[in-house]
């Protein structure tokens, strides 16, 4: 049985995750932690906890998703893991950072994933399986990370309570994210929880019945 530990981080509030099982090993999904405080939070959590992080997961690579990549990395020993397609987002951050206006306490290097996965991969650590889905659009890169023995599944920025996200960015796709959501998404129960990289939790069944834009293009 997993156990899942949610973290609000930045300026953006990105959920962050920590997800572990019985044994102890646990996954990290998408560390947004901008500032000392937040990273030592995160931190702090996880060695209280005598949690022992094996994966280092990233949704997408936008950059509010990957501040705490440089933390979790030096703290536990892991590289990150993502989708090839979104690697532009990471190798040019600092620019894009730049461009937003905002600032960090510390620079944030661009951290190569130690393996791109894609729908072939399956994330393992403990007794936990994460299939990897691929629902491109919000990104090209984006992925979920669905644990189907506990009914459970991480959207990042694909699929939130109510909404999608947004595909106003220039490598966006908004018919390609309605298509993924659909096809692979709401096919589950309806009982699976989402837990989205953003905002707060739902289930299957509400957005298939509530989400308005899952059939807007």
């Amino acid at each position: 049985m997993i156990s899942i530990k949610t973290f609000q981080f930045n300026i953006l509030q990105v959920n962050t995750y920590v997800v572990w099982d019985e044994t102890g090993e646990a996954a990290v999904i998408d560390p947004g932690c901008m500032y000392r405080g937040e990273s030592e939070m995160l931190c702090s959590f996880i060695r209280d906890n005598g949690i022992k992080p094996r994966l280092l997961l990233n949704t997408h690579l936008h950059f509010d998703h990957v501040f705490g990549n440089p933390v979790i990395g030096e703290a536990f020993g892991l590289k990150a893991k993502a989708h090839k397609a979104d690697l532009p987002w990471l190798t040019t951050l600092p620019q894009k950072i730049g461009v937003l206006g905002l600032s960090v306490e510390k620079v944030v290097d661009s951290i190569e994933p130690e393996n791109f996965i894609d729908e072939s991969s399956v994330m393992e650590f403990g007794n936990t399986e994460f299939e990897v889905l691929h629902i491109p659009g919000h990104s090209p890169g984006s992925l979920a990370f669905y644990c189907r023995k506990e009914n459970t599944v991480f959207t990042g920025d694909a699929l939130f309570r109510g909404s999608i996200g947004r595909t106003d960015f220039e490598d966006s796709d908004g018919p390609a994210l309605i298509s993924s959501i659909n096809s692979k998404l709401m096919p589950m129960p309806d009982d699976t929880v989402v837990l989205p990289g953003h905002g707060p939790s739902s289930t299957i069944g509400f957005e298939r019945n509530n989400n308005p834009y899952l059939y807007s293009y």
